[in-house]
Order: structure tokens, then C-alpha cells, then sequence
């Protein structure tokens, strides 16, 4: 059995491989990817003795030996070459972004089962994905908890059981009980310090503001053909379930699990038909007594009133919400806005009159392209 994993070096790819490490021994390592982190993917080369690796960053390599060992590292068409002309069980797309479009279609081609994290390629990939049955050979696998916890759901009940309501939990990051007008001063590494998970900054920020939670509404919608009038959100500051179905038959289904990434990415792994038994008692629940849910309220996340807001008939919008968000968490790491200014501009960029058909991942790419480009310019 194979793997090939992009985003080695972010928060899932090193949990997936120490989870291959501990339990998976049969599952080979075929391919790293990484962005740019060299000294990280060279340790993970040294351990797992991949055939191929891959640098986004490519200039950090071009100093030394193309190989380590018996790894060669690979240039963007090698890697593009190798994908079509060989076949991997798994593939793991953790790759923040929607640079992960880049390899998506190839990846599509190579592998029997995609765990996706990838939330971006999505958001701005999924009006095309059904029309074109674009997983028509591939299984698709979502890692985000919420969507692995409706996968899982989705794979057990009747279908005839009809669902009236879906509803996506947020933890409410670290300012839940804060309001949005006194975070203007708050500085990122505040803002990262997630309560629950451990996560990458833009995950961990989109968490803060809530986009997050938007995002994953736009990916349950694209994934699981909801309706987003069907959809919303509840804050659940215990992170423990992760999705809520109400069906027509007055039953409501929690989907409950502890808050460990590793409870997804095990399930996934296990599509390697490597037999694992699940008996690690961390992961046993027996007793929570305080479970709490809220309703978003405004004046703490006003994102989720725009979002709500948005003609989502219209697949740009909701992709020049992404890139706004993109550009904005961006700016806000780099010091040059405040931590509210996040918000304004993806309202600004969202409101951007900017049209393409967008009916390839090619021309969505080219999209992202354009926009980002009339932001070169930007100000808020």
C-alpha cells in the first residue's frame, strides 16, 4: 500500500506520519510535499524514505544534491509527470489555499482515495466538481472534523430518513465571549492561540474570526449537496461535537468525538485496508456533563451575517471571499493591519465587480490570479 502526501511539514501531514509511523507500518511513503520548510521535509526524507519529494520553494534546493539517499526531488512538471504515470492507494492534499487546485486534477488521476483538508480548493473548485463528476474514480475522504463527522453519518443512516437541518459547530476560537469592536489591538500571536486545536496560523485565525466556519458551510454544501438554507452555525466553545443532523422523524444525531485531528486522519488511513483496532482509551468518551450552544451573535462575529448575506448562487462571491480572506490574514501576519481590519477587506474584496466563467480549474486558478493581482494596490 501507498501514500502520497502534500503538506508534510503543516499540522496534518506531521500527525498523519507519526500516526503511518505508530500504526501503519505496511503503508509506504511514495511522495513528500512541502511548501518550505527544507530542514523539516529533509528529516522526514531521512525517516520514511520516500521515492520522490517535492519543494514549492524550489530555489532552496538548487544548492545542493538533487537526491537524499534514494529520494530524488522532483521540479513541478516531474511531479506532475510522476502523478500521471503511476498509482497510489492514499494521497493526503493538506496544502492551505487554493494553490492546492494546482495539483488537484493530477492527483484525481493517481490515487483511489483523497483525504482532503484542503477547505480552499472547495470552496473555489466545487461548483465545477459534481457537473463534471469530477471524483468519479477517486474516493473522497474529508479530514476537517466536521465533514468527516457527515461523511461518517452520511455512510451509516437510511438515505430515505429525510434531514431537515444541518447544523456546523464552531469552538468560537479565543474571543468568543469578546466583542469585536475591543479586538482592534489584539496581535497575532493572541489570535493563534487556538482553545482546543492545534492548528496552522490561517486556520487558526480563520477560527478567531469565524470564517472558518463559513468556509466549511460553502465545503458541506459542495461535499454533501446541502442546501445552504438548511445549514448554520452554533457556537459550541467544548469542540467535542462537531456537527448536528436534525431528520424529519423529530431524532437529532450529535456527532461527538474528542477534539484530535488524529480520530480523522485514523479513519482515513484505515482505506489502506490495514487493519487497526481502535482501543486507545484517550479517545473513549464516557462522561460530559457541560455541553453548551450558542447562537452567533453579531456584534462578536459579524462575519456570519455577511456571509449569510452573499448571493451564493454566484461562485465568485464565494471565491472572492476566500481570496479576500487569504490576502487579509496575510497582511495581518505580516503587521501591516489590525486584526478588525480583517473583516473589512474581505467585505471589499467580496464586493469586487470581477466576472469569469469559471468553468475549469484552469480558469479558476486564472481567477484567483486576477484578483489578486487588483489587489497589488489595495486599500481598506
Amino acid at each position: 500500500m501507498r501514500i502520497n502526501i502534500f503538506g508534510s511539514t503543516g499540522v496534518i501531514g506531521k500527525k498523519t506520519l507519526s500516526l503511518i509511523d505508530k500504526h501503519f507500518p505496511d503503508l509506504n511513503v511514495d511522495l513528500l510535499c512541502a511548501k518550505s520548510n527544507l530542514k523539516l521535509l529533509i528529516n522526514q526524507i531521512k525517516k520514511y524514505k520516500p521515492k520522490y519529494a517535492f519543494l514549492h520553494d524550489h530555489e532552496k534546493i538548487s544548492k545542493f544534491d538533487y537526491k537524499i539517499g534514494k529520494t530524488k526531488f522532483l521540479n513541478l512538471d516531474e511531479l506532475k509527470s510522476f502523478l500521471l504515470s503511476s498509482k497510489s492507494n492514499l494521497s493526503l492534499l493538506a496544502i492551505s489555499g487554493y494553490k492546492s487546485l494546482y495539483f488537484l486534477e493530477n492527483i484525481i488521476q493517481n490515487t483511489d482515495n483523497l483525504g482532503i483538508v484542503s477547505k480552499e480548493a472547495i470552496v473555489s473548485g466545487g461548483h465545477i466538481f459534481k457537473k463534471k463528476n469530477f471524483f468519479n474514480k477517486t474516493k473522497i475522504f474529508p479530514i476537517d472534523s466536521e465533514h468527516f463527522s457527515l461523511f461518517e453519518l452520511f455512510n451509516k443512516i437510511n438515505t430515505k430518513i429525510k434531514i431537515n437541518r444541518i447544523i456546523l459547530t464552531a469552538s468560537g476560537g479565543p474571543f468568543y465571549k469578546k466583542k469585536f469592536d475591543s479586538l482592534k489591538n489584539i496581535k497575532f500571536e493572541q489570535a493563534i492561540k487556538h482553545p482546543k486545536w492545534k492548528m496552522g496560523y490561517k486556520n487558526s485565525i480563520d477560527s478567531a474570526t469565524l470564517v472558518n466556519k463559513c468556509l466549511e458551510l460553502i465545503e458541506a454544501h459542495y461535499l454533501f449537496d446541502i442546501p445552504f438554507n438548511q445549514m448554520e452555525v452554533l457556537i459550541h466553545p467544548e469542540a467535542l461535537v462537531h456537527s448536528i443532523v436534525e431528520f424529519d422523524n423529530y431524532i437529532t444525531q450529535l456527532n461527538l468525538f474528542q477534539n484530535d485531528m488524529g480520530i480523522p486522519i485514523l479513519n482515513f488511513l484505515c482505506q489502506s485496508k490495514t487493519k487497526y483496532k481502535f482501543n486507545d482509551k484517550k479517545y473513549l468518551i464516557n462522561r460530559y456533563t457541560n455541553l453548551n450552544f450558542n447562537d452567533v451573535k453579531e456584534d462578536i462575529f459579524p462575519i456570519y451575517k455577511f456571509f449569510n448575506n452573499i448571493n451564493k448562487k454566484k461562485p465568485e462571491n464565494l471565491i472572492k471571499f476566500n481570496i479576500g480572506n487569504e490576502f487579509a490574514v496575510n497582511l495581518y501576519k505580516n503587521d501591516k493591519i489590525k486584526y478588525t481590519d480583517i473583516y473589512k477587506i474581505i467585505k471589499k474584496v467580496t464586493s469586487l465587480n470581477l466576472y469569469s466563467s469559471l468553468n475549469t480549474i484552469k480558469d479558476i486558478i486564472q481567477y484567483h490570479e486576477e484578483v489578486e493581482k487588483k489587489l497589488q494596490n489595495f486599500k481598506i
